[in-house]
């Protein structure tokens, strides 16, 4: 889980330290080192954005396709994690007798965080995209 949540959360921040530890090891001078710098940062961004547009790219030909699954298929898998996420919780109060390992309730938590935040974060990132 750890791996996953840096490339998903800090990844960007580690390369751009990194990048910035390479930078400090040239012979430059510090203006030139912090201009380098704000180059890279710059160019990080950049390619986040990209990222996000590519994205909803991505979501918008699945609304604009004939398929009733790939019109379907994100809010079917919310609504999935959602309910094996209830079955879970009742298991762990003992309703229903059965065990669960660690490592398959650590990956539905990842799982369900993930597609929670991307399908509410996005709609809401299109939203106010669409009214700017």
């Amino acid at each position: 889980m750890n791996i996953l949540s840096t490339i998903f959360s800090g990844g960007t921040k580690d390369l751009v330290e990194g990048v910035g530890g390479v930078i400090d090891n040239l012979h430059t001078s510090k203006e030139e080192k912090l201009e380098a710098e704000q180059k890279v940062k710059e160019l990080v961004v950049s390619y986040q954005n990209t990222l996000e547009k590519e994205i909803s790219n991505r979501w918008t030909a699945d609304m604009k396709s004939d398929s009733w699954l790939s019109k379907n298929i994100r809010p079917l898998v919310l609504a999935f994690l959602v309910l094996s996420t209830v079955l879970m919780i009742f298991i762990d109060a003992g309703v229903v007798q059965f065990h669960v390992e660690e490592k398959w309730t650590d990956l539905l938590q990842l799982v369900l965080i993930t597609v929670i935040g991307a399908y509410f974060g996005g709609r809401s990132l299109e939203k106010v995209k669409k009214n700017a």
